[in-house]
C-alpha cells in the first residue's frame, strides 16, 4: 500500500489551539467527518475552503500547509 502524503497541517493546528475537529466543524460550516478525513490527510480542502479554515484560526495560510523546503 502506498505512503500517504501529509499536505495539510490542520491537526496540528487544531491540537495547538485546543479546538476539536466537531467544533471546528460548526466553525466552517463542514461535517465533523470532513474535518476528520482532512486531519488524516485522506481528503484534502479546496483552496477557498483552506483559506476560511485560516481565518477561522487567525492563522496565515501557510501554517496549515507541510512546508515543501526548508525555511532559512
Amino acid at each position: 500500500m502506498a505512503e500517504k502524503i501529509k499536505i495539510n497541517r490542520l491537526k496540528v493546528v487544531l491540537s495547538e489551539k485546543d479546538i476539536s475537529h466537531k467544533d471546528f466543524a460548526k466553525m466552517v460550516k463542514k461535517t465533523p467527518n470532513t474535518i476528520t478525513r482532512i486531519c488524516n490527510n485522506e481528503q484534502q480542502p479546496s483552496l477557498i475552503a483552506l483559506r476560511e479554515m485560516a481565518i477561522a484560526l487567525d492563522v496565515d495560510i501557510s501554517e496549515l500547509l507541510v512546508p515543501t523546503k526548508p525555511r532559512k
